[in-house]
C-alpha cells in the first residue's frame, strides 16, 4: 500500500484503463473454452486474468480513496511527459510517417541526426558523422551479413 496522501497525475485513469484491459483478457479467456471443465485449455487464462482484475479492482480502491494530488494538466505534463520525451516521441512518429516514402537508408539518417542532435546538443559535423557511422553500422549488419531487404520507399 501507498505511504503517499495524494494520487499521481494519471494515477486514476491508469488504474481504469488497467482494470479494462484485465476485464477485457478475462473475456477473451473466457472465449477460448468457457466453463466446460477444470482441464478445458482455457483454465489457466481465466485463473490469471481473474486475479489481475481482482488486484486492479483492489488497487482501483485505494487510488480512488486517496485525494487528488493538484495542479492537474500542467503537473501530469510536466511528471509524465516532460519535453524530452515528447520530442522523441514526434521523431518517432515522423519516422514512421517518412519510411514508407524515402525508405530505410535516408529516413534512418534523418531520424539518427534529428535525435542525437536534440539529445546531444554537439556540433552540427560532429553530430552528422556520428549518425553516418552509425547507420553504416546498421546498413552492414542488416542488409550485408544478415541479408535483410531494407524498405527503398516510394519517391526515390
Amino acid at each position: 500500500m501507498s505511504t503517499e496522501n495524494h494520487r499521481r497525475p494519471g494515477e486514476l485513469v491508469f488504474v481504469i484503463l488497467l482494470l479494462l484491459a484485465s476485464l477485457w483478457l478475462f473475456w477473451q479467456s473466457i472465449l477460448i473454452s468457457g466453463f466446460s471443465g477444470l482441464s478445458t485449455p482455457g483454465v489457466f487464462p481465466m485463473l490469471a486474468s481473474g486475479l489481475m482484475v481482482v488486484s486492479t479492482l483492489s488497487i482501483l480502491r485505494d487510488t480512488a480513496r486517496r485525494a487528488p494530488g493538484g495542479h492537474g494538466f500542467n503537473r501530469f505534463l510536466e511528471e509524465i511527459t516532460p519535453l524530452r520525451q515528447a520530442v522523441m516521441l514526434g521523431l518517432v512518429a515522423f519516422y514512421v510517417v517518412l519510411m514508407p516514402w524515402f525508405g530505410f537508408v535516408i529516413t534512418s539518417g534523418l531520424f539518427l541526426f534529428a535525435s542525437i542532435s536534440f539529445l546531444w546538443r554537439r556540433n552540427f559535423l560532429l553530430t552528422a558523422g556520428l549518425s553516418a557511422f552509425a547507420l553504416a553500422i546498421i546498413y552492414l549488419i542488416f542488409r550485408i551479413a544478415f541479408q535483410v531487404v531494407l524498405p527503398k520507399g516510394t519517391l526515390f
